[in-house]
């Protein structure tokens, strides 16, 4: 497949929007008029074969000749009128409209190559909103692939070989055949990454689960061959002739045999455990899938590229002792995009080198504080596996000032709000909370109310910088009165209520130290 740079492919893209290839009045005329445009394009390529290859631009703006232009007028004919459809919708003003468009386009150059029937088509989904709206096309991008006239969602990635490898999967063509080294050798030049499957014959038990698990699979190209000179081309290492099935990758760990029994589920499984690198570079393609693994131990490492090259071999030494069992994923600080959402769940600015890691099985993360060793990240990853490391909590520096109302972090909050032998009226609040600053207001009315009340103070803590194991919240602001000598079981006051109703729900609950320490002593007295 051919591959354009990246500067091309965004120019040719808008470049398309002006220019859309207009469309005729029935579907015939449509793709008669395309295969006219093809042919013309052929007939150059012989041509101008001896004056060498066609440019980036021309090569793109042939495939995008392929993909045929949707309007409100065109777009039941054309789906009506084919077998297989797959549409793309998009927005101009879309950037990663405008970064897929062209991997829509180099998709459908191979495709045709290969004399598949399916149509490749595209909308402007918000000028033609007529067509939109009849495909069910509501975000942008949106890939559909319609099935005589029905809509199947799209579930493959986003590189021109993935959407190759999808839309042949699900229009009858899971697998390859490969009959000859020759065939072999090319195929390797094209595919990366891919699955392999020898069988005797093509029939059988084993055979058709692995048919089953070709055709689920939404991104690998499985490819298949009975003949082991054939197979030792794709993998070396073959050394039977019974039934195999390996995946073979672009990296250091370059092959993995299945051991298993060939059934569809334990090939996916192999699948979806082994398609990644010993170290997988987090990308905007590949994120949904990284997040997505059945791999729910992962382990990050954040550095801008220079800074990362010293690290990545030790990374990828101490990753091979876990393979299968923990992910571990390289994260380029610098794409913002990328690493401050992971970032700012630490509560981190990614200006060093560091390693965090989730388990996704309970929701917790982890912050490895040392130096990066291999010795300290082979720790690190033994207790992340063990379940012996102690959940990260973010928290701002504790404060060295009081206020009226005090500032808890996620350090103070044991001290100030479990372990105080006070009422303690707690405000959480977030900066981005669109409520939150009239609530505060308001609490800071009472807070004056009731200044020098011995037994009660006001507290906030700003949760999008502060966490706690206790204190589990997810709706904006929230209003907690721990009561003294009942921390374990704060009451939640709706934040609805009026300044009157809180201080009267004060008063109501509020409980003296002295009644507390009365109580207290008088249960130990009876546990005696």
């Amino acid at each position: 497949m051919m591959t354009i740079s990246s500067r091309t492919l965004a120019f040719l893209f808008f470049l398309s929007l002006l220019s859309s290839i207009s469309l005729a009045d029935n579907v015939n005329e449509d793709l008669e008029d395309l295969e006219q445009l093809l042919s013309i394009d052929e007939e150059e390529d012989k041509g101008g074969a001896a004056q060498g290859k066609p440019s980036e631009a021309e090569l793109l703006s042939r495939a995008q000749r392929i993909v045929v232009e949707l309007n409100n007028e065109n777009v039941k004919r054309v789906i009506d009128g084919n077998e297989l459809v797959l549409v793309l919708g998009y927005a101009p003003w879309c950037q990663r409209s405008a970064e897929l468009m062209p991997r829509f386009a180099e998709a459908a150059t191979a495709l045709k190559e290969m004399k598949s029937p399916v149509v490749m088509a595209k909308l402007d989904a918000e000028r033609y909103t007529k067509a939109a709206k009849l495909l069910d096309i509501k975000g942008f991008p949106t890939i559909l692939l319609f099935v005589n006239g029905s809509a199947k969602p799209y579930t493959g990635g986003f590189t021109g070989d993935e959407i190759l490898i999808w839309v042949r999967k699900k229009t009858g063509s899971p697998l390859i055949r490969l009959s000859s080294v020759i065939a072999a050798e090319k195929f390797l030049k094209k595919h990366q990454i891919h699955v392999i499957g020898f069988f005797e014959s093509y029939e059988g038990i084993e055979y058709d689960e692995f048919v089953k698990a070709a055709t689920t699979d939404n991104e690998i190209q499985f490819v298949e061959t009975n003949d082991v000179k054939v197979a030792k081309v794709l993998y070396p290492d073959i050394r039977s002739n019974k039934a195999f099935i390996g995946i073979v990758k672009t990296e250091p760990e370059r092959y993995e045999s299945f051991e298993e029994k060939i059934e569809e589920e334990n090939i996916l499984n192999f699948v979806e455990v082994n398609k990644f690198a010993l170290v997988t570079s987090l990308t905007e393609l590949n994120s949904a899938r990284v997040y997505s693994s059945p791999i729910k131990l992962q382990v990050y490492f954040f550095a801008e590229t220079d800074d990362s090259k010293p690290f990545i071999l030790l990374l990828q030494d101490v990753a091979r002792k876990y393979k299968s069992k923990i992910m571990f994923i390289y994260v380029d600080s610098s794409e913002e995009s990328l690493a401050k959402p992971l970032l700012t769940l630490f509560g981190l600015d990614g200006k060093r080198p560091l390693v965090t890691a989730f388990d996704n099985r309970v929701g917790s993360k982890y912050l490895m504080d040392s130096d990066i060793t291999t010795q300290n990240l082979e720790e690190f990853c033994s207790g992340l596996l063990l379940g012996t490391l102690s959940p990260f909590f973010k928290s701002e520096p504790i404060p060295n000032h009081s206020e009226i109302i005090e500032k808890v972090v996620g350090r103070t909050f044991d001290s100030s709000i479990l372990d105080s032998a006070e009422n303690v009226f707690l405000e959480v609040y977030t900066p981005w909370c669109i409520d939150c600053e009239a609530t505060s207001r308001q609490i800071e009315k009472l807070a004056k109310h009731f200044k020098g009340q011995e037994n009660l103070k006001f507290a906030r803590i700003d949760a999008s910088l502060n966490e706690h194991p206790k204190l589990q919240i997810d709706n904006y602001p929230a209003l907690l009165f721990y009561a003294a000598g009942n921390k374990s079981n704060p009451i939640k006051l709706s934040k609805k209520s009026s300044t009157t109703e809180l201080a009267a729900f004060i008063k109501e609950n509020m409980k003296s130290k002295t009644a507390n320490t009365s109580s207290h002593d008088k249960f130990k007295k009876d546990e005696l």
